[in-house]
């Protein structure tokens, strides 16, 4: 597997990790990063949608791919770091721009977290400045492909966890 491929999976896998645990685990022990605090603008920090769980998930699982792709396992932290990074000022930017936690905003939602930990590992992985390109946009276009995917699958599971829920 080419370098680039390498580093586009450590990204996804980063960004796939907090959505999987969240259709899984719901919101158990989903603490947000920000407190609930608000910004002096009166809007939340980050959100309610980024988690310690998240963070916590992608930092300490991303290393174990990177080894088992043969990479060291600090190339998976700082994967995880950028990609998280990158998904935390995204979303800072929303909150500044009024929109809601979870609510898309085309390249917004995809450029930082494969960009940031792309430059990253650009000297590490001796990637050119167009297979930085090549990762961000292959990431672009999962994300795209995966995301409504991924909200089908959350409100499928919301209505089964629901209808355990209910007395009959």
């Amino acid at each position: 597997m080419t370098p680039t491929l390498q580093l586009l999976a450590l990204v996804v896998w980063a960004n796939g990790v907090p959505v999987l645990l969240r259709l899984l685990l719901g919101h158990r022990f989903a603490h947000p990063l920000d407190g609930g605090r608000l910004f002096r603008d009166g809007r939340p920090w980050l959100g309610a949608s980024k988690t310690w769980r998240g963070l916590c998930a992608a930092v300490l699982t991303t290393p174990l791919l990177a080894v088992l792709l043969g990479l060291t396992w600090l190339i998976g932290v700082v994967a995880a770091l950028g990609a998280m990074s990158g998904d935390l000022l995204a979303s800072f930017i929303k909150r500044r721009l009024g929109r809601q936690p979870s609510e898309s905003v085309f390249l917004l939602d995809q450029v930082p977290e494969a960009l940031i930990p792309a430059i990253a590992l650009m000297p590490v992985l001796d990637l050119s400045a167009s297979r930085v390109a090549i990762v961000v946009i292959a990431f672009t276009l999962i994300d795209l492909l995966l995301t409504p995917f991924a909200a089908r699958l959350r409100r499928m599971l919301e209505r089964i966890r629901g209808l355990g829920r209910r007395p009959f």
